[in-house]
């Protein structure tokens, strides 16, 4: 992904801690950040890549739970209780995201305008019944989000983060394992 235009951001740093326009409080920490053993220009890609996986994470969730709402038909329960159940599965890597991020003096943003922003995965708006449609929409994000992801390890594996290289590949075992899932309900034969 491209660093954000200065239109965007006017600072070009993707977390609130380095954002113009802060608090006083809010400015002076800013001022006093330790990205412990990460030079300034391998923070930024750090904070980038946990930004936008952040972002990303949290939009899969709230997709996975409109579908959740709104699944209808003969594929209700199965599919109803699978996706709590993928909820379950990726809910912890929020935390470790935002968490990994506040470790090396950051600051995730939050606001929702900015989820939508940096997330790689967009929640509908609209209603979506079908099974079908739902799962290949899944399918397509978590296949997106895993190369994601692959991509992302590398970076901050040659920002020389290790740390956060291991806590994405840990998640990145757990978005292909849904993405499996996911993808051998949609191959049923009777899901037509």
């Amino acid at each position: 992904m491209t660093k954000k235009s200065s239109a965007k951001n006017p600072v070009g740093k993707t977390d609130a801690a380095h954002q113009q326009g802060v608090h006083n409080t809010e400015a002076k920490f800013a001022q006093l950040i330790d990205h412990s053993y990460l030079d300034e220009k391998g923070f930024d890609v750090v904070a980038e890549t946990l930004q936008r996986n952040l972002a990303t994470t949290i939009s899969l969730y709230l997709k996975l739970k409109k579908f959740h709402w709104d699944i209808r038909g003969r594929h209700f329960r199965d599919l109803h209780l699978a996706y709590d159940d993928f909820i379950d599965k990726i809910f912890p890597g929020i935390d470790l995201q935002a968490e990994r991020l506040v470790m090396l003096g950051g600051s995730p943003v939050a606001a929702p305008s900015d989820i939508q922003k940096y997330s790689v995965v967009q929640v509908p708006t609209e209603t979506i019944h079908d099974a079908r449609e739902q799962l290949t929409a899944l399918v397509d994000d978590f296949t997106r989000v895993a190369k994601g992801y692959r991509d992302d390890s590398n970076a901050v594996d040659d920002a020389e983060d290790p740390a956060t290289s291991d806590l994405y590949n840990g998640i990145l075992h757990t978005v292909d394992e849904v993405r499996w899932m996911l993808q051998a309900m949609l191959d049923d034969a009777k899901m037509d």
